[in-house]
């Protein structure tokens, strides 16, 4: 669907190509303004920093499991289909779309028009409908925002009403909430929950689709930076290894925190216009960047706030997903526009709970793709219903719910662009170190800051150019020494002082990655398959 911003103004804008007829469209207010209707809403309320806090309702996350892809003759034959990628018939798609504008017609709604891909030649031009003031907040936040009165195409949409709610028995889908995204219309259709990361994801995915089927261009979930020479670092990992965290450092200036695409031309750009950090026990003094972006402007979601408006960070009575967003640049060392030349360093973050993992190694090319595909960190125990000790957590590419392609298409072109590029890539565990959770310790902030300083510039592999020790277990590549790292924690083992138990726990883990290797295997090369764990 294509809609022409330059007709639209905020008397005349009209949803009804949409199915949508309003009775009043509020068309890209400004936040100051949203921050006034969502007070006015009771819908959130003010920090004694004077910033919106919100709560999203019964989901304080993603859903994956409600995500579907309409299958059609665009994704049918592309689409990797399965638990994560779940297909769904048009006239599904077809009568919740009818239903949900139905919903949202006579309703007061918010309307805006931006972009993601901060390369103009890769720019996606998007519009948002959303049923809450404070979800048009996290659209202004999250997508980039085009020059005032900029004229621009719309191409894809998406409609978010958290308050319109599906009937599993009759409407073809698992529970009341879902998310949906139709390829053919460029429309995606977001149901029964208020949690605002769903937006943003849900333009992830299309762009996991389109970049690299029309443009051989890779995406990426993973934070970049770049320092004073210009060198790009990236950072790949899950939720809670520190993927925000160590991009955002004040000696390197931020390209983004969370979405990023690798070009035919080696640049590296970002998708979004912002960042979407976790603030549980955030501190100024361990993470003053991002402490000091939460101001006026940025959106708090399920955080707890005392009588005077200040808030506990600490707290997580609501969910240890607590959450800020806010436009990129009120972090202050920024790269802008958001592009960065060809990598010269890639981390894969793991917080590994066992402990077993070294804090950082160097990977081969084999090791790369193995454990780009394998995307391991672990979850402890309370993050999940059900979840009593640490369990190992895998996700293709350290982003599996949003890429629709086979793991393996997204492994081989990071494999090409490796070699092609010459990049070092390092495994960082940010986990537990002289034991597993619960009787080891997590691994100190600035420890790793200083052991990813040391790879960046060099000093790593000049200290231990031929002092590198094999990891028995994993072959992996660790140093003997790091600057401003005390030698002792750069081995786990010995960081364990029992041997016995530190190697049956890496046994352990390592048969966990082959285990859940088994379902890339046929579609892995010799190449990608040399770089598994050792299985005792």
């Amino acid at each position: 669907m294509i809609v022409d911003s330059n007709d639209l103004d905020n008397q005349k804008i009209s949803l009804k190509s949409y199915g949508i007829t309003s009775t009043k469209i509020n068309y890209n207010l400004p936040v100051q303004v949203l921050y006034e209707l969502c007070q006015k809403g009771n819908l959130g309320i003010l920090t004694d920093k004077n910033v919106l806090a919100i709560n999203t309702g019964k989901f304080t996350g993603r859903s994956p499991k409600d995500r579907y892809i309409v299958s059609d003759a665009i994704t049918k034959e592309k689409v990797w289909w399965g638990e994560i990628n779940k297909p769904i018939e048009a006239k599904v798609f077809d009568n919740l779309y009818l239903k949900i504008s139905e919903h949202l017609s006579q309703k007061e709604l918010y309307v805006r028009d931006c972009y993601a891909c901060a390369s103009q030649n890769n720019r996606l031009n998007i519009r948002t409908i959303c049923e809450y003031p404070w979800s048009d907040i996290f659209s202004h936040n999250m997508f980039i925002r085009p020059e005032i009165n900029e004229k621009f195409a719309i191409e894809w949409t998406v409609i978010s009403a958290p308050d319109f709610k599906a009937n599993p028995k009759n409407d073809g889908v698992d529970n009341e909430n879902f998310s949906i995204i139709n390829f053919s219309k460029k429309i995606i259709i977001i149901g029964g929950t208020g949690y605002t990361g769903e937006i943003k994801k849900g333009i992830f995915s299309v762009l996991n689709f389109t970049l690299p089927v029309h443009k051989n261009i890779l995406p990426m979930h993973c934070s970049a930076n770049s320092g004073t020479n210009n060198d790009t670092s990236i950072f790949f990992g899950l939720s809670g290894t520190g993927k925000t965290t160590l991009s955002t450092d004040s000696s390197r200036k931020l390209i983004g925190d969370d979405e990023h695409g690798w070009d035919e031309k080696d640049n590296i750009f970002n998708f979004e216009g912002g960042c979407y950090a976790k603030v549980l026990n955030l501190s100024a003094e361990k993470e003053p960047e991002i402490y000091n972006a939460i101001k006026s402007g940025a959106l708090l979601e399920n955080v707890i706030i005392d009588k005077n408006g200040v808030v506990d960070f600490n707290d997580k009575s609501i969910t240890q997903n607590t959450r800020v967003s806010y436009p990129i640049n009120f972090i202050k060392n920024i790269k802008n526009p958001s592009l960065g030349n060809n990598p010269k360093n890639i981390f894969f973050l793991t917080a590994d709970a066992f402990g077993v993992l070294p804090p950082i190694s160097k990977l081969n090319p084999s090791q790369s793709a193995y454990h780009f595909i394998s995307g391991y960190t672990s979850k402890l125990a309370g993050t999940e219903a059900g979840v009593d000790e640490p369990v190992p957590s895998f996700s293709a590419c350290f982003g599996a719910p949003f890429m629709p392609l086979h793991p393996t298409v997204y492994a081989k072109m990071l494999i090409k662009k490796m070699k092609d590029s010459g990049v070092n890539v390092w495994l960082v565990n940010t986990g537990w170190t002289g034991g597993p959770y619960g009787i080891g310790k997590r691994m100190e902030l600035k420890y790793t800051r200083a052991m990813i300083n040391a790879a960046m510039s060099g000093e790593l592999d000049k200290a231990n150019r031929d002092n590198y020790h094999i990891h028995s277990v994993f072959n992996l590549m660790q140093p003997r020494v790091c600057p401003n790292v005390p030698t002792s924690v750069l081995s786990p083992r010995k960081t364990w002082n029992n041997d016995k138990k530190y190697y049956k726990k890496a046994y352990m883990l390592s048969q966990a990655f082959i285990n859940n290797f088994e379902k890339f295997s046929d579609q892995a090369d010799s190449q990608i398959l040399s770089g598994s764990p050792n299985t005792k």
